[in-house]
């Protein structure tokens, strides 16, 4: 639907990023489906860009989906994540590339001028194809969610971890002796 409708924007002369972003409350809803259930009532909730759409009065923070994409990818993670988050924000609002934000967080957490994610603090990571989701009405079926959980500049040698999943659903480290270190989680997709 977003491919489609991006495609009648552009041909009709207006910005397509413009028209298909997703009004607030949709934002929201669909933020909120990477979630534990438990958390999603006082869940903060950013756009993808960075902006503040819903205050939280819990630890949990949810970002929105990014519209220029197709299919859906929002994310929510623990509180303590927040300055590594706004950090990246940051250097992708000025063009930089993924390896250049992973370079620059890494040299400021080395110098300990960005505050890394709590050990052991977790992301979940909800998508979906684009099929499966309806953009007028905030719902997504058919959903994958993946879990990470902090590690940072831990390693397979520390944690015993493998540097691979195993088996389907077996954790992982990815980004072993890095400030990204994490232990990734991904469940057997149905």
């Amino acid at each position: 639907m977003k491919t489609f409708l991006s495609i009648l924007i552009l041909i009709a002369g207006f910005s397509a990023s413009a028209q298909t972003v997703p009004s607030k409350e949709i934002q929201i809803k669909m933020a909120l489906l990477a979630a534990p259930e438990d958390q999603r009532a006082g869940a903060a909730v950013y756009s993808y860009e960075g902006v503040l759409l819903r205050k939280g009065s819990n630890q949990t923070v949810c970002l929105g989906d990014d519209p220029s994409r197709e299919g859906l990818s929002v994310s929510c993670y623990h509180s303590s994540a927040q300055p590594f988050m706004e950090r990246g924000w940051a250097l992708r609002k000025e063009g930089k590339s993924a390896q250049e934000i992973f370079s620059i967080r890494e040299a400021e957490a080395k110098a300990e001028t960005l505050t890394l994610p709590d050990y052991g603090s977790t992301l979940f990571a909800l998508v979906a194809d684009e099929k499966d989701v309806d953009w007028s009405t905030g719902e997504a079926s058919n959903t994958y969610t993946r879990s990470v959980v902090y590690i940072p500049w831990s390693t397979a040698e520390s944690t015993g971890l493998p540097l691979g999943p195993p088996a389907p659903g077996l954790p992982w480290i990815m980004d072993p002796g890095t400030h990204r270190a994490h232990i990734m989680i991904n469940p057997p997709r149905n």
